[in-house]
């Protein structure tokens, strides 16, 4: 369980996002209790209608790179997969994403998307909840690269993603291709 002043933060931060007009709240650190202690929050205050996306299933993963550099925020020591989860271990993925259902989590993330479709199904199928998958950076460089190269068709490449995490379950998918693919559609 998180203590200290963690949770009054998260609190605090999650209510000033929604004072904003935010229309949903997304914790991602993972942290024990945090689903909880915002949704205690919201629905102290009246906002009660806001759900929380809960990043339930952040796995480590090398996919992140690019993001991070991009933002200038690599680790300055060691990595951050002292709270992401164990690549090898969908179980534990299974039993964070239940804890954060019973924490008061609407809809549940897995994030990154492609290595981890059978997280994605599992969780469609197991839990009464939206799924959402994030396509993260590396994903989306890889296909960017792989098309600069002329080695991809990236339209038709992007496109059978989008359809193979949709196919595995998610009915929200987070994806830097984002504005490609809603102009492809168009």
């Amino acid at each position: 369980m998180v203590s200290g002043p963690t949770l009054p933060l998260l609190e605090k931060t999650a209510l000033s996002q929604v004072e904003a007009g935010s229309d949903i709240v997304a914790p991602s650190g993972m942290m024990d209790g945090a689903v909880a202690a915002i949704r205690g929050a919201l629905d102290g205050s009246g906002s009660e209608e806001t759900p929380i996306l809960a990043y339930a299933a952040k796995f480590a993963s090398a996919f992140y790179g690019p993001f991070r550099e991009a933002a200038e925020s690599p680790p300055k020591f060691g990595d951050r997969s002292a709270y992401q989860l164990d690549p090898a271990n969908g179980d534990e993925a299974m039993r964070e994403i239940e804890t954060d259902i019973r924490e008061g989590a609407e809809i549940i993330m897995v994030k990154p998307a492609l290595p981890y479709l059978d997280i994605v199904r599992r969780a469609r199928e197991k839990f009464d909840r939206p799924v959402a998958a994030y396509n993260v950076s590396g994903e989306y460089a890889m296909l960017k690269a792989a098309a600069a190269n002329g080695w991809i068709d990236e339209k038709k490449a992007v496109m059978e993603v989008m359809t193979s995490i949709r196919r595995a379950g998610a009915e929200i998918i987070l994806s830097y291709h984002a504005k490609d693919v809603a102009r492809w559609m168009a």
